[in-house]
């Protein structure tokens, strides 16, 4: 049994918050923040707009381009380090947005690994027979966690969402799944909670903090290591792989995996200078736009990567089935049928 993904969809504010407009809020420049973190604008949600509201709107578009209706889905799964509040999980709110009467549930903390941990026990539902779809979503605002006067972090984040629906198949699905965490690290990314003790609060608020040359250190070997360990799991090699979809934290980590990886920058799908670092939404908005610019095709084989705030990292091989009516055949071929003609 397989889950493949049967449906895409993205949400993005309309506000755009530029390099230029970070240079009057912030001692900082264009050039210094394109050279460090190859960003060039952010997305920033609205009064109206919440982690739910926008991770809604890019599940109806998972819906829509899968051929689906909310009532077919069994299970909602939101990855996200910014809920709409503190309960009922984002999740459930989704839910309720959309009509999913039928279906569960709950929230995934991860930080940026959030989707791609939120995605794997989707899949693990789906192939042990729990659910038949699964609704998984990565959606952040995390503009409102950002300390606005610190120009090393308020630079990087941005807002947005990002959606998949998994269903049971024969094809499809991850091939391969390798989470890690090291919560040692944590002292090097995190942000404080609302159980966080008063004393801690005072002094930090409940913004980012980051020690950005540790995260860059450790984040480029995790990534790679990851990457390999999933390809390999897979029973592939470098080569089989068609594209790398990497979290989209700074484009200078991007550079340093894939040549870690030997792969050319073709193979990589970045949208780093238009988003900045969404969390758990940058795979799936990532992977959103790649399906709409026609860059995905049938019988391709993925590499979802992430890393962020734990520490934790991860990657999957996925295999990419077309969505709704354009997938691939994904029911078992029958004896003396011909098989599915290979990619060009």
């Amino acid at each position: 049994m397989g889950a493949r993904i049967a449906g895409i969809g993205k949400a993005l504010p309309a506000r755009i918050l530029t390099n230029a407009d970070l240079e009057k809020m912030v001692e900082t420049t264009d050039e210094w923040i394109m050279d460090r973190t190859g960003i060039k604008e952010r997305r920033i949600a609205g009064e109206a707009e919440t982690t739910a509201t926008l991770g809604a709107e890019a599940a109806r578009g998972a819906l829509e381009t899968a051929r689906l209706d909310a009532s077919d889905i069994d299970l909602v799964i939101c990855g996200t380090v910014t809920p709409a509040l503190q309960f009922p999980s984002t999740a459930s709110l989704i839910q309720d947005m959309i009509g999913a009467r039928r279906a569960g549930a709950f929230d995934v903390n991860a930080a940026c690994v959030g989707f791609l941990s939120g995605y794997s026990a989707a899949a693990a539902m789906i192939n042990a027979g729990m659910c038949r779809r699964v609704l998984v979503i990565g959606s952040e605002t995390l503009s409102r966690i950002v300390n606005w006067k610190d120009r090393a972090t308020c630079v990087l984040f941005g807002d947005g969402a990002g959606a998949v629906v998994l269903e049971a198949s024969e094809r499809g699905g991850p091939a391969s799944v390798v989470l890690r965490s090291d919560g040692s690290l944590e002292r090097i990314l995190y942000a404080r909670g609302p159980a966080t003790p008063m004393s801690a609060i005072d002094a930090e608020g409940f913004c980012i903090v980051m020690d950005g040359r540790e995260v860059f250190r450790v984040a480029v070997r995790a990534m790679e290591d990851a990457a390999r360990q999933a390809i390999g799991d897979a029973g592939l090699r470098l080569e089989d792989i068609d594209y790398v979809i990497p979290h989209q934290a700074n484009a200078r980590i991007i550079a340093s995996v894939i040549k870690g990886l030997g792969l050319p920058p073709e193979k990589v799908i970045v949208n780093v200078s238009k988003y900045g670092n969404t969390s758990s939404a940058s795979i799936p908005l990532a992977l959103c736009e790649a399906w709409e610019e026609g860059r995905l095709q049938p019988g391709d084989n993925l590499v979802l990567v992430a890393f962020g705030g734990g520490l934790a990292w991860g990657a999957t091989v996925v295999e990419w089935t077309g969505l709704g009516r354009e997938a691939i055949d994904t029911t078992p071929t029958a004896v003396g049928a011909p098989t599915p003609a290979p990619r060009a």
